[in-house]
Formats: structure tokens, sequence, C-alpha cells
């Protein structure tokens, strides 16, 4: 496959992979997770390039789109409920552009009406590195790990190293600047050929590094907007609430911790598709009907439904994040 000529940036989209490969003018390559779409939808393959730049855009649904969904409004514009997200890069194709979502689950799935969802820091910093005329190139394989990316590569670039995930490729990925997670002390082991030390009293046992504290819960920036019902109550009942906190407020706390923004955002990536996984299991799990939610009898068994569930969500997310650190126990369960 022939490469984009050019020294500027140049974004390549994999269909297989679900992913936007974003190459820097000094060869650096960066990718992020995408929602493409539906199945069923066209999907445009081939050539184009940025022809508009809009921030804070004004979602306007098309035709086919109204004659689909009739209740749709005629425009709906920037704010909290755009589907367009702050920023969007329309393409040479019509009605096609990157851009985000006010429904950052979507993305990495089968979710859109044809265009390219982001996660609205990834949309940003996309944004930010791209200017009118950016080459974009959209393919069906897989680009992850290829020998030959389609898009302007520097010969520094390693040609058969995966490529890193972008370093907010997730919402889970903490804005601040990371911060190291605290050197576990080191015990001092007696050498084999130590002498036996002298008759007396049985030395202390040397004290090792003081737990951590438990991180504080982090709530879902989503609560003011979400209407699904388990969701919603989730975001309105504190003992739920509460639970569902610890766990995030674990995965932040170990995200601040990994100086390097490639593994952070690798680790961020593995979270965010732990946690679609779980809100899978317990949509099927602790299920509401629509229309039903007021019925306290419903209520209450989704209640008790979530509680069992977000209770072994926190362990979970305690020995993902385990595993993440490559087997190594959690000085303290979140």
């Amino acid at each position: 496959m022939s490469e984009i000529a050019g020294n500027g940036p140049s974004i390549a989209i994999s269909l297989a992979d679900r992913r936007l490969y974003l190459s820097g003018a000094d060869g650096t390559i960066r990718s992020f997770p995408v929602a493409i779409g539906r199945p069923g939808v066209p999907i445009p393959l081939g050539d184009s390039a940025i022809l508009r730049k809009r921030r804070d855009p004004t979602w306007r649904p098309t035709a086919n789109q109204r004659r689909e969904k009739p209740s749709l409004p005629r425009s709906v514009p920037p704010g909290p409920d755009n589907p367009l997200g702050k920023f969007a890069l329309d393409l040479g194709w019509p009605a096609i552009a990157i851009h985000g979502t006010n429904d950052p689950e979507s993305v990495g799935r089968q979710a859109s009406g044809g265009c390219f969802r982001m996660l609205p820091a990834d949309i940003e910093t996309v944004f930010a590195a791209t200017e009118v005329g950016t080459p974009v190139r959209v393919v069906r394989d897989s680009l992850s790990g290829s020998p030959q990316m389609p898009m302007a590569t520097s010969p520094a670039t390693a040609p058969a190293r995966t490529l890193p995930v972008a370093d907010r490729a997730a919402p889970l990925a903490t804005r601040q600047p990371p911060k190291p997670l605290p050197s576990p002390a080191v015990a001092t082991a007696a050498g084999v050929s130590s002498p036996q030390p002298a008759p007396g009293p049985s030395p202390r046992p040397s004290q090792g590094p003081p737990p951590e504290p438990p991180p504080q819960p982090v709530a879902d920036s989503r609560c003011p907007t979400v209407t699904a019902p388990l969701r919603r109550m989730i975001c309105d009942v504190p003992a739920l609430a509460l639970l569902d906190g610890r766990a995030r407020g674990a995965q932040e706390r170990f995200l601040a911790g990994i100086a390097d923004p490639a593994e952070r955002a690798a680790a961020a990536y593995d979270l965010i598709r732990e946690e679609r996984r779980f809100h899978e299991r317990i949509a099927a799990l602790c299920w509401i009907r629509s229309g039903t939610e007021g019925d306290p009898h419903v209520a209450a068994s989704a209640r008790s439904c979530l509680t069992t569930a977000l209770g072994r969500r926190v362990d979970d997310v305690a020995e993902r994040i385990a595993t993440l650190r490559g087997g190594s126990r959690m000085a303290a369960r979140p």
C-alpha cells in the first residue's frame, strides 16, 4: 500500500482496528479508538482530507436520519446534548466527519451513522494537531503492527513495532500530570554466609510501608445527563454511587501513577473496555423494563442487584489493576 506523501500530519483510520492513527510531522504515530458505522451503514474507503474544522459545531441530522427517526430535531446547538461533541473535522465525503460525541461508551464500537466518533479528549488532541488539508485515508484492514502504514512516516520509526496508543486514549486517563507510585520499602535480607545473631531478644520485624489509604470515590461525570434507568439509579442512590465511585477512584489513582504516557493510555483503554463489559453484564442481569422504573418492587430488586454487582466490581477492578501492574498485589483495596 503506497504511503501518503508529505511532511505534515496525516491520518489513517482502520475499520478492522476501530482506531484512528495520527502521524505527526516528526514521524511519531499515536492511535485513538473510534466508533465506526453500524452494521449495514455504508462507510467510505480510500483517500480524503480535512475540508473544514469546526469548534462547538451545530449538529443537523441528514434527511435519511430524519426519515428513520422523525422525532429528531432539525438541529442541535453546541452543548452537552450535541452528538458531535465540541470538535468536528469535516472530510471530503458528504456528511462524513471525525468528531467528538456525547456518548463516550459508543467509542470503539460499530455505533455511528457513518462518521468516526472519538472520545472528547482524543478529538481535542487531533483537532489541535491537524489543519485543513490534512490527508485522511480509511482502510478496511488492520494497521496495528503493520510494517507499512498508509501515512507519512519517519525513517526513525521502527516499522515492525505495534503502534502505541494515544496519551489520552480513554476517558479514564487522568488529565493531571502523572504522579509516580510510591516505591515500596526494600527489605534487607541476611546473606547465607552471615554469622548467626547473638542470643538475646528476637529482633522486631521490619515495618513495611504504611498501607495506602483507600482512594477517594470519583463521581461519574456523565451523571448529569444519563437517562438509562440503571445508570440513573447508580447516580441517584448514594450507596450505589459510592461503590461505583470507589472503583473509579481506584482506576484514576492507578493511572495517575503511570509515568509513561503510552503505558498509561494502554492501561486506560484496557480499563474502559472492562467497564463497558461490566455495563453490558449489569444491563442483562439487573434489567429494568422501560416504563417500570417507578414500580417500587422493580426498583428494590434492581437496587439489590446493583449493590451486589457493584460490590464485585470494586474487587474486580482491584484484581484487574494488579494484573496490569504485572501481577503485583495492590497495597490496599479500593
